[in-house]
């Protein structure tokens, strides 16, 4: 079993097949978690640096000239031949991990959707189904031959439909799309967001951009930490690549434990996470070794990326 203390937040650095068995029973009343999506393909994003440079090989604002030099590049092979069993043995341990007011959020695309819906129906039960969110978004390619795919799905679960919990007034609101049908005052005040999520990916050149492949915008976990979680609570993600929930968890005072197994996402979240009250240790417990060198130094992990896959 770990014992994790719960006035610290965890990062593991393991294969969660086998890290979730140790955890204790109803431990976390949130778990997200965003696993591969089964594309069939290798997930690859490079991070890139520019510079002025008059005789650079990019072109800015204004006709200024800029020298591009690549960093460090993320990758991981989203392709598995039998998928299904290997969240099957996951959603498992989640379910056991859950308090009895708890929920999870299951984040996926078109391809596996369908398919998961059914597994979690048979894990949970179907009456513990909450909503299907729809994450839409506008980046990518443009299919000529069928409708552009621009959106991933969210299922949401509860370990008990009786008794779960859910903050609406937590929830930040939005603008109404068509503001002067409402009135000033409703105007002002914005909208509740419906299960159909608007939200962009992250920005090339946003602070928060990592450069890690498949990163997730940090809006999309602030709406699901404030609805589902209370201050002080532990969010449990165990696909936890780039840290988002981590992070979340940080700028809104929940406690957390991050569970991955490449060494490229345990580095990145070394450099994206508040360091003073996070544990990093391996599957057993034992801690994890320090950097060589200083790892906030790398200016290629933040800052604007491009994706390769």
């Amino acid at each position: 079993m770990l014992e994790l203390d719960r006035d610290l937040d965890w990062v593991v650095h393991g294969d969660n097949a086998d890290v979730l068995p140790k955890l204790p029973d109803a431990s976390f009343p949130l778990i997200y978690i965003d696993p591969p999506f089964n594309s069939g393909r290798e997930q690859r994003r490079t991070s890139i640096s520019v510079a002025r440079d008059d005789a650079g090989d990019r072109i800015g604002f204004g006709g200024r000239r800029y020298a591009t030099e690549l960093g460090n590049s993320t990758a991981f092979a989203d392709k598995f031949d039998d998928y299904l069993s290997f969240i099957a043995e996951r959603v498992e341990q989640a379910h056991r991990l859950l308090t009895p007011q708890g929920t999870i959020y299951f984040h996926i695309d078109y391809r596996e959707a369908h398919y998961c819906k059914i597994l979690f129906d048979e894990i949970f039960g179907r009456e513990c189904f909450l909503n299907e969110i729809i994450w839409a978004y506008d980046y990518g390619g443009r299919s000529k031959r069928r409708w552009p795919a621009k959106h991933d799905t969210i299922l949401v679960y509860v370990r008990d439909p009786a008794s779960y919990f859910f903050d609406q007034d937590a929830i930040e609101r939005i603008p109404y799309m068509a503001p002067g049908l409402v009135g000033k005052e409703k105007a002002a005040r914005g909208k509740l967001p419906t299960d159909v999520w608007w939200h962009t990916i992250v920005p090339t050149n946003s602070s928060e951009r990592t450069g890690y492949a498949t990163q997730k915008p940090e809006g999309i976990l602030r709406r699901i930490l404030c609805a589902s979680s209370r201050p002080g609570d532990r969010v449990l993600d165990f696909f936890a690549g780039s840290g988002t929930t981590g992070a979340v968890a940080q700028q809104l005072g929940r406690r957390f434990v991050l569970v991955d197994d490449n060494p490229e996402a345990i580095n990145v979240m070394r450099q994206r996470l508040a360091a003073s009250s996070v544990a990093w240790v391996d599957a057993m417990g034992a801690s994890l070794p320090e950097p060589e060198g200083d790892a906030s130094a790398d200016p290629t992990l933040f800052g604007t990326s491009q994706a390769t896959a």
